[in-house]
């Protein structure tokens, strides 16, 4: 198996994770997150594939991650409920699972990227890296809001989910 087809692998396992657990997600909020990660897997996925398949893939504005604002935009969706809502207790423990699996991922995509000779495939391994650091972010701040989801609604700083 080449370099790509386990990324593609790594993708695909990450889309059934979260549309499984949209799938089970109580707040119609939260499945959006876990929704617009499945389609950021997808987008890997199609540049990964063209990668094997020898075609010169392009990483285009139209193929970065909004999971960062939609994140946000959850978090005051949900902020008047969010007092008020109790969390299954396994929830935690698949947004952790998540997060850790973005984490591996940006550290598996990063590390071929260095190993990498071909520019534009160096260049889409950093972006992909890049978009996974950044749903390991949105994906703490769910697991923080779970934590404590008055305070966290209330001393969020939105600021910092842009960088």
């Amino acid at each position: 198996m080449n370099v790509f087809e386990m990324c593609m692998q790594m993708e695909t396992d990450g889309r059934n994770f979260y549309l499984e657990h949209a799938g089970k997600a109580e707040l119609p909020a939260l499945k959006n997150i876990l929704l617009n990660l499945a389609d950021d897997e997808l987008k890997h996925y199609n540049l990964f594939k063209a990668l094997r398949d020898g075609a010169r893939a392009e990483y285009k504005g139209a193929d970065m991650t909004r999971i960062l604002p939609t994140t946000r935009n959850v978090f005051q969706e949900i902020a008047d409920i969010a007092s008020d809502f109790s969390f299954p207790a396994d929830a935690r423990a698949a947004w952790v699972k998540a997060r850790d699996v973005e984490k591996k991922s940006e550290d598996f995509y990063r590390a071929e990227a260095a190993k990498c000779s071909d520019p534009n495939q160096k260049s889409i391994l950093n972006s992909i890296s890049d978009e996974e650091h950044k749903n390991w972010v949105a994906l703490q701040h769910v697991i923080e809001f779970l934590d404590r989801p008055r305070s966290f609604i209330e001393d969020a700083e939105w600021g910092g989910l842009e960088d």
